[in-house]
């Protein structure tokens, strides 16, 4: 549906309602990027280092977030956690801050990586903008266009992690639409490729399918759009393609 995955230059926005898992799903694009050879650098506006690694092992470990911090596991999951650990000791990804102050962070954490192919930003909203603006649409709409122009001059592929501050989840349908974005419609027109993450038991609990995930396509400026059928495993904060899991 992506026309052959994430393209450099491009600016993609993943998109969702608190708690549907926006950052499990970002985390789990940057590990199997970095997995595959791509040099892939996340920014975090809410996660120190050290939690997001506790979320890469749980991924990957496929293990409980909360054994693993207790230390609660079997030796099945040890295994699986090491074997994880041993995966991803060289693999090319690395880890920043996002404070949210200026820009340029954002231009530095690039800079630190000399084949920089892939940069995940979380959040859209946490990224600073160097003009003095005060309403946060305002600022969303700034990062928006900063984070494309920085694509293009850099030739890297960004995925910036966004919020729906205009979503309503009363309304009748309540999966998340481009409007949704706000950001005064900056978002929708400067990304390439917006995706949108819904959950129907966030909105009908004992409606639908409990980790049933639609993943969609509410943009694709190179292709159609749509959407595809993902479970969310949230012990493990991981997203699978519920047609295609992986063994």
């Amino acid at each position: 549906m992506l026309g052959g995955g994430l393209r450099r230059q491009d600016l993609v926005i993943l998109c969702g309602d608190i708690g549907s898992g926006k950052s499990s799903l970002g985390l789990g694009i940057a590990v199997r990027s970095a997995l595959a050879g791509t040099p892939t650098t996340f920014l975090s506006g809410e996660m120190t280092e050290e939690r997001l690694m506790e979320r890469v092992l749980a991924l990957e470990g496929r293990a409980s977030i909360d054994d693993l911090r207790t230390g609660r596991v079997d030796e099945a999951t040890r295994s699986a956690v090491g074997a994880a650990a041993v995966r991803l000791r060289d693999v090319p990804l690395q880890f920043k801050a996002l404070s949210g102050h200026a820009f340029r962070e954002v231009e530095e954490a690039l800079d630190a990586v000399p084949r920089r192919e892939l940069l995940v930003v979380d959040s859209l909203q946490m990224v600073g903008t160097e003009q003095p603006v005060q309403a946060a649409e305002e600022i969303a709409a700034g990062a928006a266009r900063a984070l494309k122009a920085m694509a293009l001059d850099r030739d890297v592929t960004v995925l910036a992690l966004a919020h729906l501050p205009r979503h309503r989840a009363t309304r009748r349908d309540p999966r998340p639409t481009l409007d949704d974005l706000g950001a005064l419609g900056a978002v929708k027109q400067h990304a390439d490729l917006v995706l949108a993450i819904y959950r129907e038991e966030m909105y009908r609990p004992g409606g639908g399918v409990e980790g049933a995930t639609e993943l969609i396509v509410a943009k694709n400026r190179n292709g159609p759009t749509g959407f595809v059928d993902l479970y969310f495993y949230r012990q493990w904060l991981r997203f699978e393609d519920m047609l295609d899991p992986e063994p």
